[in-house]
């Protein structure tokens, strides 16, 4: 991994050039909806889950809507997205936690924010990242693990263990950033079962 991660500006760079303005791809007007959107996010693509929540957010207002929404009906208004039940669970359970917990904010702090039910790191960094500028880790989903592994920056496979290894190469700065460009790579370039014959970062590759 010391060899690889000494291409890592060269990697930056290439992921800077193809976007220079990563961004959240997730749509929402508050912080709760982005909450929402990222745990519906979970073994699912952005685009459907804008789909859905463009309704969602029409029907479901505010925290209390949430906190009073009868979780049959809510399976189905995001059935969708794919593990509706667990999702029902635990948007709505963040609902009442924050309610009760927070005032009704969300929280701005990692040791706080996963307290609450259906929120782990990724979730977490996501959202103190996008809502906050707070740069408390990198967020590692399916796109970060595979293409870490593939770049040759992690050997592991569990995302905890991954974002530690990030952590320690990728500068501070660079934090919410780098998981923004990894993931609109991964979309757009290099897709799971992807052959690499395209892959702009393909002379990085380790891993096939």
């Amino acid at each position: 991994m010391k060899k690889q991660s000494t291409n890592l500006p060269k990697i930056i760079r290439v992921l800077t050039r193809l976007f220079p303005d990563p961004k959240c791809a997730l749509h929402y007007r508050t912080p709760w909806q982005l909450l929402v959107a990222v745990i519906l996010s979970t073994q699912c693509t952005d685009k459907k889950v804008n789909e859905v929540t463009k309704k969602l957010f029409k029907k479901y207002r505010t925290l209390e809507d949430y906190v009073s929404a009868k979780p049959a009906q809510f399976e189905r208004d995001i059935y969708s997205t794919g593990f509706y039940r667990a999702k029902t669970k635990n948007i709505l359970a963040a609902a009442k936690a924050i309610k009760k917990g927070f005032t009704g904010k969300v929280p701005q702090t990692m040791r706080e924010i996963v307290t609450i039910p259906g929120v782990g790191r990724k979730t977490a960094n996501v959202v103190l990242g996008e809502l906050y500028g707070h740069a408390e880790g990198i967020a590692v989903d399916t796109h970060v693990i595979r293409l870490s592994r593939l770049l040759g920056l992690t050997k592991h496979r569990d995302a905890i263990k991954i974002e530690r290894d990030l952590i320690s190469i990728v500068s501070q700065k660079d934090w919410i950033r780098f998981s923004h460009l990894l993931i609109l790579y991964g979309r757009a370039y290099c897709p799971a079962h992807c052959k690499h014959t395209d892959c702009p970062l393909a002379q990085f590759y380790i891993a096939r």
